[in-house]
């Protein structure tokens, strides 16, 4: 089990603010911390599979459980 640093509950939110408000957080966060983003809009699995590649970020996971889609990435 990875440790997480931080954790952002954006239930609620639809594309692209739970990806906005993540990067927001992560521009205080250091390298090698771990993010974890809880969010309802579907559309946050491809954002957040998108923006790994092009960050150099790594997606360590992305997970739906009930219509929740978890989001955990490491920072570059």
């Amino acid at each position: 089990m990875t440790e997480v640093d931080l954790e952002l509950d954006l239930k609620g939110m639809s594309c692209p603010l739970p990806l906005l408000k993540a990067k927001q957080a992560m521009s205080k966060m250091q390298s090698g911390q771990v993010i974890r983003v809880v969010a309802t809009d579907p559309g946050s699995v491809r954002d957040f599979a998108s923006f790994a590649k092009i960050s150099g970020h790594q997606l360590l996971a992305s997970e739906e459980d009930s219509g929740v889609f978890i989001h955990t990435l490491k920072l570059k």
